[in-house]
């Protein structure tokens, strides 16, 4: 049987994660896990008010994840996960009880929750963390035209892109690349293509598709 990799994406909303995945999926042998926006039943209330519904929505993400996770280490050869449990806790959890939009209480029972799945699954192998400019999130939510997206605060993309930039620095779980896609265009430019599949190669023996 294959030996069983883990790809992570990491990344703020907007940086480009999907993109990624679709893009080393036709080019690898690897078998894609996506975030499950679409299914949370809770996120256009969410995104109404965040303070009745953030626990709700979180809530969902984390146990979706954990079956997600549970998915992944079932399945032979490399795969790819776009976006990880850890940030649902540690960066859009984490900004909402900042805010003051998840209780005392109800934080306490999330975090007790997270600890006992943190034991039960393992970290990527490696953890690909997208970043660029909150001004270009901006433009490729507005571009992508996720109607629940387009009132997003701007100081909420900023909270999370600073929670972000702490989390990665003190990521020590596994092996991490980091990549700027302000300018990157590894959907049509060739050379980024090239560029971004040798830095991926040079962290993890991987096979291209032929």
């Amino acid at each position: 049987m294959t030996e069983q990799k883990i790809i992570g994406i990491a990344g703020n909303i907007g940086v480009g994660k999907t993109s990624l995945v679709e893009f080393l999926t036709c080019t690898y042998d690897i078998t894609p896990f996506y975030e499950p926006n679409d299914d949370n039943p809770y996120l256009d209330d969410f995104y109404q008010d965040m303070t009745a519904w953030g626990f709700h929505s979180q809530l969902y993400f984390l146990s979706s994840k954990f079956k997600i996770h549970q998915q992944l280490d079932n399945t032979p050869g490399v795969v790819i996960q776009d976006r990880t449990l850890f940030e649902d806790v540690e960066i859009f959890a984490t900004a909402l009880q900042q805010m003051g939009k998840i209780n005392a209480r109800d934080w306490q029972t999330y975090q007790g929750l997270y600890q006992s799945i943190k034991k039960a699954i393992k970290p990527p192998d490696l953890m690909i963390y997208l970043k660029c400019s909150v001004r270009t999130m901006r433009k490729r939510i507005k571009l992508r035209g996720r109607s629940m997206e387009q009132d997003i605060p701007l100081a909420y993309l900023k909270r999370l892109e600073k929670l972000y930039a702490t989390w990665i620095n003190h990521y020590t779980a596994s092996k991490v690349l980091t990549i700027e896609t302000d300018r990157l265009d590894y959907v049509n430019d060739l050379i980024d293509q090239i560029e971004l599949m040798e830095s991926i190669e040079s962290l993890m023996k991987i096979s291209r598709n032929t």
